[in-house]
């Protein structure tokens, strides 16, 4: 058994603590940021039905999509994390913060399967990915290869960075479950994107897989899969009700409608679902 060292007075010393692990970066960001979750402008899931129209285009889906066509899994988690531990407005510059290289790489998790250099060049990569994408500002801060990293608005317009007031800019709520129960993880491409599209949706809500690339700009197989993830995971449970049809032969159709659970569901939505479960019950008596 390894004993306790002891100092020069005789006096028992702690044995050395491990270095801080991706997990634990993680959580000390967290708890910095003295939130709860996330606010993610309902623009980067899916542009306002009103500036579609303006646009003259059909075509509503917001930068999300990007994410998702171009397989981009390393650089969605990256983004959704910023927006975690940045966007209470108490970091070093506002809407900014500035860490090591290193730090940056752990909290991206390159570090689990890369040493060091290679972790930092996956780092940087993920980071100028975001920056192309007017995702975010990068700058070099001094010579220990510090960065900071500035948000900007989600919509992938390059403007300045505002949280999101909920009325002229609505938003979703990531819980930081996601990250501190190890969701993230498990989630992969299909299965993430499609978290955001749940949490964009009515807390319940039927969703025709067919309009996917309509409205969100990704394949109906990307959704599906996603949503089949989702469901086996306990995230999300879904039901199935007869709709009236006036065209179908039957007169009825039979739609899925598919509600968070409340694993990942934000607090105000399991008011909601406890509401109309009461009145489910209440209408059954």
């Amino acid at each position: 058994m390894k004993m306790p060292t002891t100092s020069g007075s005789g006096d028992a010393v702690a044995d050395d603590e491990s270095p801080a692990n991706e997990s634990d970066t993680r959580a000390y960001l967290l708890e910095r940021s003295k939130r709860g979750f996330a606010p993610i402008a309902n623009a980067f899931v899916q542009v306002p039905q009103s500036k579609a129209f303006a646009d003259g285009t059909k075509d509503r889906s917001g930068p999300l999509a990007t994410f998702v066509r171009n397989g981009d899994l390393r650089g969605l988690r990256a983004l959704l994390f910023l927006h975690a531990i940045i966007s209470n407005g108490a970091g070093d510059n506002g809407w900014s913060t500035t860490l090591p290289l290193s730090v940056w790489s752990r909290v991206f998790d390159t570090t689990v399967t890369a040493d060091s250099r290679s972790a930092a060049s996956a780092a940087t990569r993920i980071l100028t990915r975001l920056e192309q994408r007017a995702m975010i500002r990068r700058a070099r801060k001094g010579r220990a290869r510090e960065v900071t990293v500035t948000l900007l608005r989600p919509d992938g317009s390059g403007l300045e960075y505002s949280r999101p007031d909920g009325k002229s800019d609505r938003f979703i709520k990531l819980r930081n479950e996601f990250w501190s129960e190890g969701w993230y993880a498990k989630l992969d491409l299909p299965a993430t994107a499609m978290l955001l599209v749940c949490l964009h949706e009515k807390p319940e809500f039927s969703l025709p897989t067919e309009r996917m690339q309509e409205w969100y700009g990704f394949s109906p197989d990307t959704a599906e899969r996603g949503l089949r993830t989702l469901c086996e995971l306990g995230l999300l449970t879904v039901s199935s009700r007869l709709k009236k049809s006036p065209l179908s032969p039957s007169g009825v159709t039979r739609v899925n409608f598919y509600e968070l659970t409340a694993v990942l569901a934000p607090p105000t939505r399991l008011k909601a679902t406890g509401r109309r479960a009461r009145a489910r019950k209440k209408g059954s008596r």
